[in-house]
């Protein structure tokens, strides 16, 4: 049986819509708030917990706009849970309490791919653009099949 890694991300937006994106101090690209999903924890408690420790804010999380299907070579199979964040103000302050995150900004829908990996690009664009929750297949949605 599959045994894939669980991990949770939240799109935070501000006044214009554009979306939260953070520069970590460990990877290539921009990322969403999130990280993987502790033992015993809920894939929901995970994204308040990962947005309470990356950016130090104790904010409420929405409902699921997505689940991506995303296995990597790298990693193996892997299942990504995405979630509503709250709307902030553009000069929101943030606390990085860690080195994990070096900056954060927003970034236009249709300018994502030009700061992540095309795979989140697609995952954001198409969580946030349906009016209810979407399962994804790296990061887009999968054809109805007759």
């Amino acid at each position: 049986m599959a045994t894939p890694r669980v991990a949770a991300g939240v799109v935070v937006t501000d006044d214009d819509s554009r979306v939260l994106m953070l520069r970590t101090t460990y990877k290539g690209h921009w990322e969403i708030p999130g990280g993987y999903v502790e033992p015993g924890e809920s894939p929901h408690a995970a994204a308040r917990r990962e947005v309470r420790e990356e950016l130090g804010l104790d904010v409420p999380i929405g409902r699921l706009l997505a689940v991506d299907w995303a296995p990597s070579d790298e990693e193996g199979d892997k299942l990504l849970f995405l979630f509503e964040g709250p709307r902030l103000a553009a000069d929101t302050a943030f606390v990085f309490r860690d080195d994990e995150i070096a900056a954060a900004r927003y970034v236009a829908l249709d300018q994502l791919g030009t700061v992540t990996v095309d795979r989140l690009a697609r995952r954001i664009r198409s969580a946030v653009r349906s009016p209810g929750p979407q399962y994804l297949e790296h990061g887009a949605p999968v054809p109805d099949t007759p």
